[in-house]
This record gives C-alpha cells, structure tokens and sequence, in this order.
C-alpha cells in the first residue's frame, strides 16, 4: 500500500528534540573535559571539542540522507548491509590499526573508523528482517537458533579484535528476541548465569558446587514432596562422589573437587535415568539437567576467565567484586571517577571549574568516563538531567516501537532500543563503580565520529521507519 505523505511533518518530534539535548550536551562537555586555554574557542580544529563540532555537522548530514532514503531500502537491503559489516569486522582484523591492544579500527590519514560500532546497525537490520519473514515464532528450535547467530557472528569476529566491550553490548538484543516470543526461561537463565559467573569467581568452587547440588535436590523434594527420593537420591550422589575422590586419590589425583562433583553428578545419572523413564518424571529432569549445566558452567568459568580476557579485564572484574583493590594501578579509573562524581555535589562546582577534570585525573574523560565531567561540574542535578533525558528516549523508543504497523519496524525498534540500553547502563554503572570498566560510549556524548554517526544511523533509520508506517506496510 503506498500512499504519499510528509515525511519530515511526520518525524517524532519528541524524540529529535531529545536527540538534539544530549549532542549539544555531548559537545559542551567534551569542550570542558579537554578545555585548553591555549585554544580556548570551541571551534577550534586543532582539539577534540573542534573535531567533534566537524562530526555533529556530519551527523546532521547523515541524519537529512537517513530520512530521505526509501524506507523500503532497509527492509530489502537489511541482508546485504550486515553482510557489508560482517565483511569489515573481518578485514580488521587484518589490516585494522591497533589501539588499546585491540585490532578495531580502519584508519585513513587522521581519521579513525571503528567496524563495530555500526555492525549493530547491520544487526539490528538482519535480526528485524528474518524474524518479519519468519514470522517471528521463536518457539521453533530453528528459528531461535539462527536469530541467535545472526546475534552472535558479529559478536564473536569482536570478541577476535579483541575487543570484549563492544560484543557485549550485542547480548542486548536478546531482549528483542525475549518482546518476540522468546521463552522467558531463557532470559532467566541468562540472568542466573551472571550471577553464578559473579558467585564462581567470589566463592570456594567445591563449596559453590555442592551447594548447587543441594539446592537442586531440595528444589526437587518442593516440587516432586517426594522426600524419600530425594534422600535417596542424596545418598547415590554422595557414595558415587566418595568413589569418584578415592579412585582420583590412588590413580593421580589431578581432578579438582569441583570436577569430582561434576563426574559424580553425570555418572548418578545413568541411576537416575531409570527413575526418570519409569515415573515420567519431567520436573526431576529438567532440574537434574539444570544442574549439570550449572555445575559445567562453573567449571568452565575460570578456564574462560583466565584464558579469554585480557589481563586488565579480569582485574577490573576482581577490582568490582572486591578480591582485589588497587586504586593506583587498573582501579585508579574508577577511583578517580566516583571521587569526580561525588566532588560535585548537589549543584555542581560550576562549568570549567572542575579541579578533578581540570587537572586531567580521569583518563578517557571525553570519551568513556564523559558522564564523570556532568557529575562533577553539574552535580546531581545535572547528572539526573541526563539520566531523565535518556530515559525519556528509551521509553519514547518503546512507544514508538509499539505503535509500529509492520513487524520489521517494531522488531528493528526494539533493536535500537536495546543498544542504547546497555550502553546507557554499562557506562554510567562503570563509572560510578556498578559495573566493570570494558570501555563502551555514552551515546551522544562521548567524543568520536564513529559511535555518533553509528547511533545517528541508528536512531534515524527507525524514525524513518516510523514516519513511513502509513505510507508502506513492510
């Protein structure tokens, strides 16, 4: 159906508005952050608050060629652009230039280009378009599994930059998936993973292990009120584990307690199978292959924890959960952080008059920690202001997303609305110490072309989507 309508007149107002706030925002503090008074005008090239006036300018070109291109170009190009960006994500790691110890960005001269940041775009796009066409029952085992690696392949070529930061922000999308039908158990699931891979690094691992044992027979014994079972079942899993470390002990004696439990438990099974088979006894099941799950997950955490991230990255984990404290060396960030957030008070000490911004305490202020110079110079008035305008945007999103007439638009809706999330809540939360510090923008204020164009492109392709919902049914 195609009827002509006002593109421009029908583009959220609200929205743009909101957008506009947080840029200029951006651009003000990014000038107090690095304020030189050698080069005090804020168009000034030669300093980061110069260069970023070029790219606000770019943006607002983008935007304009965002808006006036076909919407229709999305939905049947979606397939193409995130092979386009699965391509760059692979030459990067080739040719790419590393900075920070990661292989993550194209550069042309004086100009920087980071893949990463617009593959969420390419996502978002693809994610929106298969399950448009798939109709989105993401209770079939296919359909879940490919809208997973659509997810999941830009994820793992960042992950090879390496580049931990930016793939995590791509686990926000299963936040679409779970608006689109997902079961909930999964996004559960996902939640408790986080809390055991918090509990296995904070915990003795034999003693987190057997209390998950624990737990799941005495889940059992709630569920089934099969008591005698229950111990009966305790009592196979303790002899065979007694077995298992007598066996270990004579022969060689290089399992691990926790692996010991993990073997007991797998080898109770082929008992408990009987069980299973004879009473039609789903709920026993599924908690039994929960806990093995959750038993191989926490054997597999300090194998990923100590062989996939960085040096750095496990510090600022152990800094986070307080094993380790050192406010000098990897936490010195942080620290310096929640000292420039919490100097400012109520009202703030004033724009330029930060001393904590002034004398350069927090590194990548301009850019990752962007949120501390708000903190510090506005206080906690103007950290809520900005608080309250993301907000504003995430919720004005979901509104529109709802709204929306054809799946694709919604389902890229939600997209777009799942980024900003997790970079909103992992950027603030690492700077005032919630979550650990893995170097992600706050969008619209950090310094740097490629996150602004990428969340631009972001924002504006789904406006466009919107202002053309009573013009094209995708």
């Amino acid at each position: 159906m195609n009827r002509s309508v006002n593109i421009w007149a029908r583009l959220d107002k609200i929205t743009i508005v909101i957008f506009l706030l947080l840029v200029i925002i951006g651009w003000f503090n990014i000038y107090a952050a690095v304020y030189n008074e050698e080069h005090s005008r804020i168009i000034d090239l030669s300093q980061r608050y110069g260069k970023q006036f070029v790219w606000i300018l770019a943006t607002f070109v983008i935007a304009v060629f965002v808006v006036v291109t076909d919407s229709r170009f999305y939905s049947f190009f979606a397939y193409f652009i995130y092979g386009f960006f699965l391509f760059l994500l692979l030459l990067v790691l080739f040719v790419g230039e590393y900075v920070h110890g990661a292989r993550s960005w194209f550069q042309f001269g004086s100009f920087s280009l980071q893949p990463s940041e617009f593959a969420k775009i390419g996502t978002a796009l693809a994610l929106a378009a298969y399950l448009n066409v798939s109709r989105h029952d993401l209770g079939k085992l296919k359909v879940f599994m490919i809208s997973v690696a659509i997810i999941m392949m830009p994820a793992l070529l960042i992950v090879l930059q390496p580049d931990m930061g930016s793939a995590v922000v791509f686990l926000g999308f299963f936040l679409v998936l779970y608006r689109e039908g997902m079961s909930p158990y999964i996004l559960i699931s996902g939640f408790l993973m986080l809390i055991l891979f918090f509990f296995t690094l904070l915990f003795n691992n034999t003693l987190l292990s057997l209390g998950l044992v624990l737990s799941a027979l005495i889940l059992s014994c709630i569920v089934t009120r099969k008591w005698k079972t229950c111990l009966s079942a305790l009592g196979i899993i303790t002899g065979i584990t007694l077995l298992v470390y007598g066996i270990n002990s004579l022969v060689s004696g290089s399992l691990r307690n926790e692996h010991i439990v993990l073997i007991s438990v797998l080898l109770s099974g082929f008992i408990f199978a009987v069980y299973f088979y004879n009473k039609k006894a789903i709920a026993s099941l599924t908690i039994y292959l929960f806990l093995i799950g959750s038993l191989a997950y926490v054997n597999s955490v300090n194998i990923a924890f100590n062989k996939l991230m960085k040096p750095h990255q496990k510090e600022r984990v152990e800094i986070l959960l307080g094993i380790k404290s050192d406010p000098h060396g990897t936490g010195y960030n942080v620290n310096q952080s929640i000292i420039s957030i919490g100097s400012g008070g109520f009202s703030g000490k004033g724009y330029l008059k930060g001393t904590q911004t002034k004398f350069k305490f927090v590194p990548a202020q301009s850019t990752d920690f962007i949120f501390c110079t708000i903190g510090e110079e506005w206080g906690f008035m103007g950290a809520f202001v900005v608080i309250v305008l993301y907000v504003m945007l995430l919720i004005r999103l979901i509104i529109l997303a709802e709204r929306q007439r054809s799946a694709f638009s919604r389902i890229y809706g939600y997209g777009v609305v799942s980024v900003f999330f997790v970079h909103i809540f992992i950027n603030i939360g690492m700077t005032i110490g919630l979550v650990p510090v893995i170097g992600i923008p706050l969008p619209f204020l950090s310094y740097g072309g490629s996150s602004l164009w990428a969340f631009t492109i972001l924002l504006f392709i789904f406006l466009r989507l919107d202002a053309s919902r009573a013009e094209y049914l995708i």
